[in-house]
């Protein structure tokens, strides 16, 4: 295991986590129901992005052209972005992270953001807490098709830090983002401050835990160090043993 770089979630993980997610699921679900999509099948516990997959196969059966798809999905989304940005005029960053981001740094790692977040409610918590210039990659929603769990919205973010999943680690604190991690094989910490449980987190693919974000470069250099030892224990063995020929 070769670290080059880390990739952060946002709310929860960076940013306290304080969107009223409830009141913003049931206005984009009265909403998608006044397009004329079924009310049976949307669901205020499920996320937007369930209901507006959901919203986009009604849509297309139904006949409605792409065009009507994609004005319904951006209006939907413009609803999320109201509330995005209200929460992130009053949210906090969560502690030890702009210490943690200095030590990443200095490790000389690569670090990255990937978040449902809309661009303008990212770059507004960013630039408030003067944390931009720490970011090497940021993807938010608007930037991909797919986001998290899916692998598409991960995927990304390797691309623009330019590492291949095996030389990065994802930290967040929902399962999504243990999922989209175990999808493409990139090392998952889960972060046990925010909505998923430690057991949650492990159950969705989380290959190590920490409980605060300044455990994260000491967590990165033990499993550099376990992975430099597990190649030397390799390279002693004899050339059959050690698998090579």
């Amino acid at each position: 295991m070769t670290i080059k770089a880390a990739i952060l979630d946002m709310d929860g993980t960076v940013a306290a986590f304080n969107l009223d997610y409830m009141t913003l699921r049931s206005e984009v679900r009265g909403f998608l129901i006044r397009t004329g999509v079924p009310a049976s099948i949307l669901f205020v516990n499920e996320s937007i992005f369930d209901m507006l997959n959901k919203t986009e196969i009604f849509l297309k059966n139904s006949g409605k052209s792409t065009r009507t798809v994609e004005k319904v999905r951006s209006e939907a989304l413009a609803i999320a972005e109201k509330h995005e940005l209200e929460a992130a005029k009053t949210t906090s960053l969560l502690p030890n992270v702009i210490e943690t981001l200095k030590i990443l740094k200095k490790m000389g790692l690569r670090i990255g953001l990937c978040t449902v977040n809309s661009e303008k409610s990212t770059s507004y918590i960013l630039k408030r807490f003067g944390i931009t210039g720490f970011f090497d990659a940021v993807i938010p929603r608007n930037k991909v098709k797919h986001v998290k769990p899916s692998g598409e919205h991960l995927e990304a973010v390797l691309k623009a830090l330019k590492v291949s999943p095996k030389e990065a680690v994802l930290v967040g604190d929902g399962t999504r983002d243990m999922e989209c991690a175990r999808e493409l094989k990139v090392v998952a910490v889960g972060l046990s401050t925010g909505v998923s449980t430690q057991k949650e987190l492990m159950n969705a693919g989380a290959n190590y835990l920490i409980t605060s974000i300044a455990d994260l470069p000491s967590l990165i250099e033990t499993a550099k160090r376990v992975a430099k030892q597990s190649r030397k224990r390799q390279s002693d063995l004899p050339l059959g043993q050690a698998g090579l020929k």
